[in-house]
């Protein structure tokens, strides 16, 4: 996995063209997807101590206590999970005993909380060797079971310590009952549950498709989990000036011929391009890239292509990518329809992360 560190900064180079997003076609093997099931790179030495709760919200520090108490808890019932892999109730392995009460602890509240942060301080701190412990986002869950399988996916799982779930949310029907079988079969196996959401477990996939139709999958899911709530305002923006105003495309242009590692895509043909690319292949899109440079942002023609982006943005986030950009502002991509609609809370954890990544990017345009 590659990732952008902002402290190395880019490079100025010469007579060098820039990269482009709309060029790569990559391939990703699923031991791949296995093996990058850990943090990424922006959360890589986030610990609870490095956590700082806002004093005017108690659910904040209340969070730190329970999930360093978890994680205490999996070292001292870690017992057969030591093991290297174990394979429960699939055949010739024996079942563990189910724990009684919630297996999980399920992080809810508003984006740039620090749900994250926390999510991976206790995947750190969970006294296991990284292969025996998982962290990924939650479509990187459901593109695991595409393409290993859902049997293979269990058996891989199953001998894990720990699953760590970012930004859970249900958006139709299979993911509901897929993941709601996936999760059961991995309680059952001794594996504990960690997620974070913008949405109570009990309100999954609510606004998106007739909830009421699986119910009893979704209330299977919540009884794995015992939620804490975690208060608070968006850290991103905290005591930061506003997003930048989009940059000209000239601008854009000269800082990415002038950046090592830097891409230059027009932003439409960047959106044809993501729907020829499975959305488990947005990180391996942006391997070796330094920032992202984009022309002529404008708004989301669809929902189809702003579910694509909303990834991205999430695969660039992670990466610590700069987004410099001409055109659109950010917090003007998505429709007030989109923004009202069942998936508005995807749709404002993109503008967040966009906005941040533009903030990141400022220093890439000369005087």
């Amino acid at each position: 996995m590659s990732s952008h560190t902002a402290a190395s900064g880019p490079r100025p180079i010469a007579d060098a063209a820039p990269l482009s997003l709309c060029a790569r076609e990559p391939h990703v093997p699923a031991d791949r997807l296995v093996a990058e099931m850990v943090p990424p790179p922006r959360f890589d030495s986030v610990r609870f101590s490095t956590y700082i709760p806002d004093p005017g919200r108690p659910s904040q520090t209340e969070a730190v206590g329970v999930l360093e108490g978890f994680a205490a808890g999996l070292d001292a019932h870690r017992g057969a999970g030591s093991g290297k892999r174990r394979f429960f109730g699939l055949g010739g392995g024996r079942k563990a005993a189910a724990p009684a009460g919630p297996r999980g602890v399920y992080l809810d509240g508003g984006y740039g909380v620090g749900k994250t942060h926390l999510l991976a301080s206790l995947w750190h701190a969970t006294p296991a060797e990284p292969e025996l412990k998982a962290f990924g986002t939650f479509v990187e869950l459901t593109n695991l079971v595409g393409a290993l399988g859902f049997q293979e996916t269990v058996r891989t799982l199953s001998g894990h310590r720990l699953l760590c779930i970012d930004e859970f949310e249900l958006d139709d029907p299979g993911d509901t009952v897929l993941v709601s079988t996936l999760l059961g079969r991995l309680v059952e196996a001794g594996v504990a549950l960690a997620a974070t959401s913008n949405t109570l477990p009990g309100k999954l996939g609510e606004g998106r498709f007739a909830a009421a139709d699986f119910l009893r999958e979704i209330q299977g899911l919540s009884a794995h989990f015992r939620t804490l709530r975690i208060d608070g305002e968006d850290y991103r923006h905290r005591g930061l000036p506003e997003a930048p105003a989009p940059f000209t495309d000239e601008q854009v242009t000269k800082a990415a011929h002038a950046t090592a590692g830097a891409s230059l895509d027009a932003f439409p043909h960047l959106l044809d391009h993501l729907a020829r690319v499975h959305p488990s292949r947005y990180g391996a899109l942006t391997d070796g890239i330094a920032a992202v440079c984009l022309t002529d942002v404008r708004p989301m023609p669809d929902q189809s292509t702003a579910l694509r982006l909303v990834v991205l943005a999430d695969r660039l986030y992670d990466r610590e990518v700069p987004v410099l950009a001409s055109g659109l502002p950010f917090d003007r991509l998505f429709s007030e329809e989109m923004l009202n609609g069942g998936y508005r809370k995807k749709y404002f954890r993109a503008i967040s992360r966009l906005t941040a990544l533009a903030r990141d990017a400022k220093g890439l345009v000369g005087d």
